[in-house]
Parts: structure tokens; C-alpha cells; sequence
């Protein structure tokens, strides 16, 4: 076991509480002159037909079973001689955007897609060579923008073959970060910590708690104590928005989960958690997020009989497409064990079959101890590997909340701990979080013996806070 379940308090979800503006790991780029939100394409999907896009000569346009159909004529001397886009899409400087869509070729074709100015000097955010082939796949790229416009497009460049054929696309997306959506990391108001200081106080550790972990940003877990999944995640996530704050949520129900041990539990079968991560992802809708998906359930598949183990990693790619499909304005990762947990090469191949590559990446660390600098290690690490056996790499978050003083080969309430460089963006990573709760116990173990897997113990707060 390596993340304890958090206890949850009957108080309202609906409360506001406390925000907080987002802290950057590195300086942010000036203020840009184009604030975009929400997709920026127009007719993705192509219901309407190709309205909205145009193709250059050497290209023929037409729709087909909802299809983008790009017939592409032999000949042209360069990529860019036979292309088909989008305009007038604004970028801003500085900001992170992901590109996405799903394309297959009749014939295996190398060609490019980019994010760039429309005209002259034809600037790109994005410069992307991908191989097209008869099965359709999805792609997904984040990128930064280093330019401010209002004339931005996205092409897709299909020259250069020396035979005809066919391309095919659909599901084309370009939406911005989530950190531009909003002001903001938000708050838990309900949070172990928020709900013990105001319970306590009178308490002399009250004070401690309360500016050190209860107005911290962090995540907020969701699993079979939740109630109503589309209920829980619809209020939180909705009051997050009133407040133009960015809320993280972590979804922990998979059936067998923590192999039965301190967070055993989870969902009852694999057809009822199909329904549970498929509501989550639609309580979410267009509102931005981020979602930490099921940690530890890759790391411990070796728990699990083979037959249950191919059961968990289609479950998991399961809820990578649910978030991909409902939940565009998310930022969603998969859970990657840490430093010392899985070799990376494994991880990597786990990743790959759990979805990872339809989604915006994976996080290290979570309710573990291990250093920042040794979690980006090993990240790159996992990344290397995801690149070397299946040609992509992916982003990736860091769980800070307790790795001030790094690990001492223990992970159950272990003594000497320490806080961890709060919730921000950069850092060495996507974003640094707090994912798991500090002060939220790992089970009855360490110096909590008698403090059950997600209760908060002040005490264990107090020491995380002195590093003692």
C-alpha cells in the first residue's frame, strides 16, 4: 500500500471556502494580449460538414461517416503543398494549449501538423511530424505558445508522397490550459484540515494548522464514500468555478484497490465502476480541472491474478477515454508509482496500455515521500521509456505535499517528515501538488498506530510541519 483512504466529513460540499492564486516554479512569460478560453476550434467533429476549414490545392475535401475525408494527390513537392486547416484561432504568448484529434491514412504517410501564425513569417507553437497509417488513432499534443495572436491556425500538412491516398480526420481540438481558465488553485473548504480547525479552535495547534495546511490548495479524493459520484463531483467542481479557481480531484475506486490492505475497497465490479469514472468525467463537463486517475492501481498490479490484472489496465484506459471524451478542459493524469516503486521501463509499458497517451500525462509520487528532484528523475526516466518503445512522451505532476525531508525507505506515517513545496505550476514538473492531504494518516502504522488510513491526526500535522 502506498496511499491511504481519505476520511470524509458530512459538511456541504456547496461552500466556497478559501482560495488561492497559482504559484509558478519558474517566471511566467508577460501578460498576453489574447485571452482565448474554451475550444478554439470551430466544427471538430464535423458535424456541419467541412464549414469552418479549408484545403489547399492538391487536396480534395469532403465528409464521410463523420469524417473529415482528405484526398490527397500525388506530387507535390514539399508538406506544405498539399494542406488542409484552420484560421483565425487566437494564441497567447506564454500559455500552454493541447492539440488533439484522432486521423488514419490509407496508405502509412509521414506528414505534420502545426499551430502557427496564418501568415507571413509563419511562426509555429507547435511543429508536430506524426505517421499516418490505416489504423485510426488519437493523438494528443501540449505545447506553449511563444507568440500573441489573433490569426492563429491549425494545419495539417499532407504533401510530399509520391502516390495518392487518402487521409481521414476527426475530433480535432485545441484548448487551452486550464491554469488560463482560471485565477487560481482552489481551496478545499471541506478538507480534513479545514473541517478539524473548525471543529478545534480552542486547540493551541489550532493556528498552526490552519495557516500552514488548511488554506493550502490540494486535492480532494472521491471514491465509495463519496454518495452520489455525479452529484459530488458536479457541486465541487461548480463552486470551484464560481470562484474562477482550479480544482484537483483524485478518483480512487477501483475495484480491488490497495490490494485489500489500509485502502482496501473500491468499486464492486469492473461494470459498476465502468458507470461510476464515466459519471465522474461528465460531472466535470467543459469546466477546467485536475484529475489524478486511481493511485497506486498500476504499480500494484503485480498484486493481482494475470486475468485480473488485463481486467484493471482496460478499466484504466477505460476512464483515460471517459475524461478524454467528457472532460476537455481537464488536465488529466494516470497514476505512475514513484521513484523506487516500479522500474521505469515497466511503467512505461503500463502506461501505454492504461491510456496514457489519450490523456495529458502521469503523476509521480502521489502520497509518497521521495524527493522532487528524485521524482523528476525518474519521470524523465519514464518518459525516456515511453519514447524509446512507443515514440511519444508525456507531462507529468509531482505530489510535494510531504517530501520536504525526502523518504526514509518508509511509507506508512512514517517520523521525520516534512511538508512539501505547496500546489504551483513549473517547478521541474507540470505542476507540483498536493495530492495526497497532509495530516491524513496512511493506516495504523508509524507513529499513527492507532489513526486509521485517511483520518487526520493533528499530530501527525504538527510533526509534517516541524519536520520531526
Amino acid at each position: 500500500m502506498r496511499t491511504s483512504l481519505p476520511q470524509r466529513l458530512g459538511h456541504a460540499v456547496l461552500a466556497l471556502g478559501v482560495v488561492a492564486g497559482f504559484a509558478v516554479g519558474h517566471p511566467p512569460a508577460a501578460a498576453a494580449a489574447v485571452v482565448a478560453t474554451g475550444e478554439l476550434v470551430t466544427n471538430g467533429t464535423f458535424d456541419s460538414g467541412t464549414a469552418s476549414w479549408w484545403n489547399s490545392a492538391g487536396t480534395g475535401a469532403t465528409t464521410e461517416n463523420g469524417q473529415w475525408k482528405i484526398d490527397v494527390t500525388a506530387g507535390a513537392a514539399n508538406l506544405w503543398d498539399a494542406q488542409v486547416g484552420q484560421s483565425g484561432i487566437a494564441l497567447a504568448n506564454g500559455r500552454s494549449y493541447t492539440l488533439s484529434f484522432d486521423a488514419s491514412a490509407s496508405a502509412t504517410v509521414s506528414v505534420v501538423v502545426t499551430v502557427q501564425l496564418g501568415s507571413a513569417p509563419y511562426t509555429k507553437a507547435l511543429d508536430q511530424p506524426l505517421t499516418l497509417s490505416p489504423g485510426r488513432k488519437h493523438y494528443l499534443y501540449p505545447f506553449t505558445s511563444p507568440i500573441d495572436a489573433t490569426t492563429g491556425q491549425v494545419t495539417f500538412q499532407l504533401g510530399g508522397s509520391t502516390t495518392n491516398y487518402t487521409a481521414y480526420l476527426d475530433n480535432v481540438s485545441l484548448t487551452p490550459s486550464p491554469l488560463a481558465l482560471t485565477s487560481g488553485f482552489y481551496v478545499d473548504p471541506n478538507s480534513n484540515p479545514k473541517q478539524w480547525v473548525a471543529d478545534n479552535g480552542g486547540d493551541s495547534r489550532a493556528a498552526l494548522i490552519s495557516s500552514q495546511l488548511a488554506n493550502k490548495p490540494g486535492a480532494r479524493w472521491y471514491g465509495n464514500w463519496s454518495g452520489d459520484i455525479s452529484t459530488a463531483v458536479s457541486s465541487y467542481v461548480g463552486a470551484a468555478d464560481q470562484a474562477d479557481k482550479l480544482p484537483m480531484l483524485v478518483a480512487y475506486n477501483i475495484p480491488g484497490r490497495d490490494c485489500g490492505s489500509h485502502s482496501g475497497g473500491g468499486a464492486g465490479s469492473p461494470e459498476a465502476y465502468r458507470t461510476w469514472i464515466r459519471a465522474f468525467a461528465q460531472a466535470i463537463g467543459a469546466r477546467p480541472a485536475v484529475v489524478i486517475i486511481e493511485p497506486d492501481a498500476l504499480a500494484q498490479l503485480d498484486c493481482l491474478p494475470a486475468a485480473e490484472q488485463t481486467v484493471r489496465t482496460s478499466l484504466l484506459r477505460y476512464a483515460s477515454e471517459q475524461f478524454r471524451s467528457y472532460a476537455p478542459n481537464a488536465w488529466t493524469y494516470l497514476d505512475g508509482g514513484n521513484a523506487t516503486w516500479i522500474a521505469a521501463d515497466v511503467t512505461a509499458q503500463r502506461l501505454q496500455a492504461a491510456g496514457v497517451r489519450e490523456i495529458r500525462g502521469f503523476a509521480v509520487n502521489v502520497s509518497n515521500y521521495h524527493t522532487t528532484g528524485d521524482s523528476i528523475t525518474y519521470a524523465n526516466a519514464v518518459n525516456a521509456e515511453l519514447t524509446s518503445q512507443f515514440g511519444y512522451r508525456r507531462t507529468f505532476v509531482v505530489d510535494t505535499s510531504r517530501n520536504g525531508n525526502g523518504s526514509n525507505g518508509e511509507w506508512c506515517n512514517p517520523a521525520g517528515r516534512k511538508l512539501g513545496v505547496p500546489t504551483q505550476a513549473g517547478g521541474g514538473a507540470e505542476l507540483l501538488m498536493w495530492v495526497k492531504v497532509p495530516g491524513d494518516s496512511d493506516g495504523n502504522c508509524g507513529i499513527a498506530p492507532n489513526t486509521p488510513a485517511g483520518q487526520f491526526d493533528p499530530d501527525l500535522a504538527i510533526r509534517l510541519i516541524n519536520g520531526t
